[in-house]
């Protein structure tokens, strides 16, 4: 059985429970496999990275495999400002966060288990040139409040937004720092490195459990608190407003 996520966004928790952590977030148009049930409770692997939570029944509604087909297939389009309406079946509106799909969008109407929605807010079909707006995508988030599990602007962990950022390029990142690390080239020296490679720093236990993006200027945007832009160097960043380095710098990456 698959399943989309039609609210705004939705938690993806640890356990079948609503005490449980917040791993991830499911947004609005997102696509998933059900592959266990448990009372009120999915189970569930996200299509885009694979990640496995679960989700209240009440917050995501099960669409036909075809549906499932045909959405996995078709360009992906997401919603591009920070915050747009979306009406409803009911006739109601309905806020989408940045980052958002738009599944089978045509003509400004989402369609898919028999549901129809309208949307005719801005949005963006992703493609080899959407890798030249990475720093206008990134910057949409400056300021967003740090929220574990989090990945819209209401609030965003650091692998959340370097995952959204790069969503937006067509670059496909996986859920967590220690993963993402995973992907792309290493580059051996911070001189070597240009603006829009991911900067990724360990733990006191050699565990890598933080990333951002490298901007001009030895500074990096990541989410530490919130959105921000701190300084980088070869040991790592360096908070000007603590007076003092927060994370030490483990391995750069490049990814396009």
């Amino acid at each position: 059985m698959k399943c989309i996520c039609h609210l705004s966004q939705i938690p993806v928790r640890r356990e079948a429970s609503d005490r449980s952590e917040m791993v991830t977030q499911m947004l609005f148009g997102e696509i998933a496999e059900i592959i266990e049930e448990d009372k009120s409770w999915l189970k569930i692997r996200i299509e885009y990275d694979g990640y496995i939570g679960w989700v209240d029944k009440k917050q995501c509604i099960n669409i036909s495999e075809d549906d499932f087909r045909k959405i996995g297939a078709s360009p992906l389009c997401l919603s591009a400002e920070l915050f747009q309406t979306i009406r409803l079946p009911s006739g109601s509106g309905m806020t989408l966060v940045m980052g958002s799909s738009l599944p089978l969008l045509a003509e400004g109407k989402i369609i898919f288990s028999n549901n129809i929605f309208d949307f005719y807010g801005s949005s963006v079909i992703v493609d080899d040139k959407s890798k030249n707006d990475w720093l206008h995508y990134a910057m949409k988030y400056l300021n967003a409040p740090y929220l574990w599990g989090g990945r819209s602007p209401f609030g965003i962990d650091c692998s959340g937004f370097t995952q959204i950022v790069l969503k937006f390029c067509g670059v496909k990142l996986l859920r967590d720092a220690s993963l993402q690390a995973e992907h792309g080239t290493t580059i051996n020296m911070i001189e070597e490195s240009i603006p829009r490679d991911l900067a990724f720093f360990e733990n006191a236990d050699g565990k890598i459990t933080h990333v951002g993006i490298i901007l001009d200027d030895q500074k990096i945007i990541h989410a530490s608190g919130k959105v921000r832009i701190d300084s980088l160097d070869h040991e790592g960043i360096y908070n000007t407003e603590l007076n003092k380095y927060t994370h030490k710098l483990r391995l750069i990456k490049r990814l396009f």
